[in-house]
């Protein structure tokens, strides 16, 4: 059947996904047009099919023991805060502040679940919808998108129950896909397919994995370390009734259910994501940095394209050494010698860290610079003689950084350091958005190199699931094979397999591997009809950074800048098709990011208000 929306001085919009950045424009739009000046009619639709106001990530029906891993005071959906006026877009409640509304025994940075978020984004939804004017309409419509295309000027947006809308701009805000199996993954699933008792898992999301079917007992193979890794060792204990004791303050014991299966996790690095540290900083807090300015980088660099290891990353380490040995000096002499200390390094222009080093000493701090990106990768050239050996070594790593992370991201020289990756992850993107960078840089040095250390050391869950991983290495329910982990498939036994070379003995025969690194963003392997259908008809491409010899084809939807409308195949720009967020995702940089935060706007609402803006302004 067909639908159109309404008379043609009507202009429809249709935001098609209702996470985070879906949601994030739909409130720009409600803000922008609550001034008076603003009597356009607009039909707005908004399409999600898994949980309207939320999406599928944040869906509120989820087990509550998969939790965010920034705390709700960091978070808002809200794009200002509360003020003396009613709760509507532009001024509302952060995270926090509605989760304390709903339970007063909520602490300050508390970690929340991943379905209370999605209440709160549900929450702001309502918000927005009550304050839309007279002139808008608004529709929620919880069904699948299939395809999206354009004729004599309107986009027809074709829904999975045979209903089409038709308008006059289109927000993808899609999120997370599951590429095409390809490599080893696409070996590993035919394996699965034609061996008797034999699974192979995969999802980006460890909430919709296919888990309960896995045996008691079963020897279960993760791959990966990450933040995905955890929940999905957590749905396997905890999630199987198991229980962690706190026997005492930050130290658990787990008492198994009987139901577990035996884990054995692995990654390149063999190493849990660190913790992060104990926040210490202001909701709002916004760090400037003295020494890595993006400003200064271009206006050397004269616009030409960067070398990310030689032009970038020095700068990175330098404002990385200047926090570390600042909070050294803070904690030896207070604030005022630390206000000295950096002026005195922002003066001299010290960017290498033994100059910054040098300059600590005026101000009696007797340290050494770190190499952090060491410690992405802390068992490198190591050998362990057994699994027990290579076991008592990583736990021992985990309570050194458990020690760091209790005295806080603003107490403790190192994590404040690592911080410096998160804070100044917008400056970064000033530098290798839209090909900033030569191609052989952006594929090696930045996404090879930079990347994964800067996630590991910087994206880690709360410390109370490092402590709990712990209490489970100690029972035995969890393993690590070790650094440099290899999986593999054997035909003779008919079973998966995994091991370490660095660890004598940590071969072991699996029944079940489970995949839980998130899969990259690759349009050329979209398995959603819709990005199948966009990207076939030539309105989607896939972006290439062609600064070299050899181009780099990154997998990403490419996009103008802001407020990004689509690249068709053609090279023209499709106005009224918008891309936004994870499709993105190396045309861009870490477009994971699934919130605002109060305070200054960084680029999530930026980038939102930026769409309603343009889309406001063609309704006139």
């Amino acid at each position: 059947m067909s639908d159109v929306n309404g008379p043609p001085h009507v202009y429809r919009i249709a935001i098609v996904g209702s996470g985070p950045r879906g949601l994030a424009v739909l409130e720009r739009i409600a803000a922008r047009l609550q001034t008076p000046s603003h009597r356009s009619r607009i039909d707005i639709h908004l399409i999600d099919s898994t949980e309207v106001g939320c999406g599928r990530i944040w869906r509120t029906d989820q087990d509550d023991l998969y939790r965010m891993n920034t705390v709700a005071d960091e978070v808002t959906m809200f794009s200002g805060p509360v003020d003396d006026g009613p709760v509507r877009p532009g001024a509302g409640p952060s995270l926090a502040e509605w989760w304390r509304s709903c339970d007063p025994h909520v602490g300050s940075n508390e970690y929340a679940p991943r379905n209370l978020y999605g209440r709160y984004m549900r929450f702001v939804l309502a918000a927005t919808k009550k304050a839309l004017p007279p002139s808008v309409s608004f529709e929620g419509i919880h069904d699948c998108v299939l395809d999206v295309y354009r004729e004599s000027e309107v986009f027809h947006v074709r829904l999975e129950s045979g209903r089409i809308l038709r308008a006059d701009s289109v927000v993808l805000a899609t999120g997370h896909g599951l590429p095409r199996l390809k490599g080893s993954e696409l070996a590993f699933a035919k394996f699965a397919a034609r061996k008797p008792g034999i699974r192979y898992i995969r999802n980006e999301s460890p909430a919709e994995m296919n888990l309960e079917e896995i045996p008691a007992g079963a020897p279960t193979g993760v791959i990966g370390l990450g933040l995905s890794a955890y929940d999905v060792i957590f749905s396997l204990t905890e999630g199987r009734q198991g229980k962690f004791l706190e026997v005492a303050e930050n130290e658990y014991s787990y008492q198994p259910s009987g139901h577990e299966p035996l884990i054995i996790a692995g990654s390149r690095s063999g190493l849990p994501l660190p913790a992060r540290g104990r926040n210490q900083k202001a909701p709002d807090y916004s760090y400037q940095p003295t020494l890595f300015r993006a400003d200064e980088i271009l206006e050397r660099s004269s616009g030409r394209p960067l070398d990310f290891r030689s032009e970038v990353a020095p700068w990175v380490f330098a404002e990385m050494h200047l926090v570390y040995f600042s909070t050294l000096v803070r904690g030896l002499a207070g604030e005022s010698s630390e206000d000295e200390f950096v002026e005195e390094v922002r003066q001299q222009g010290a960017s290498d860290p033994l100059a910054i080093r040098d300059i600590a000493k005026a101000f009696g701090v007797h340290a050494e610079p770190i190499d952090f990106f060491a410690l992405a990768r802390p068992f490198d050239g190591l050998s362990f003689v057994s699994r027990e050996d290579f076991t008592d070594h990583v736990m021992a790593f985990m309570r050194r950084d458990l020690q760091h992370a209790e005295v806080g991201n603003r107490l403790d020289p190192l994590k404040a350091a690592l911080d410096v990756l998160r804070d100044t992850r917008s400056e970064i993107r000033r530098l290798v958005d839209f090909s900033g960078l030569t191609a052989q840089s952006h594929a090696n040095d930045f996404l090879g190199w930079f990347g994964p250390r800067s996630s590991l050391l910087s994206s880690g869950p709360p410390r109370k699931r490092v402590y709990q991983l712990l209490a489970l290495l100690e029972a035995g329910i969890v393993r690590i094979a070790g650094p440099s982990a290899r999986f593999g498939a054997c035909e003779s036994t008919g079973r998966f397999t995994i091991g370490s070379p660095a660890v004598a003995g940590s071969d072991t025969e699996l029944d079940v591997l489970i995949d839980a690194r998130i899969p990259g963003t690759d349009l050329t392997l979209e398995t959603s009809r819709l990005m199948v259908n966009l990207r076939d008809r030539g309105m989607l491409t896939e972006y290439v950074n062609r600064n070299g010899e050899e181009a780099f084809r990154t997998g990403g939807v490419a996009t103008t800048g802001s407020p990004f409308h689509s690249v068709g195949r053609d090279g023209s720009s499709l106005e009224g098709l918008h891309v936004i967020g994870i499709p993105t995702e190396n045309t861009r940089w870490f477009t994971f990011v699934g919130s605002g935060r109060p305070g200054p706007w960084n680029e999530f609402f930026k980038d939102a208000d930026a769409i309603a803006e343009h889309m406001l302004g063609r309704a006139g």
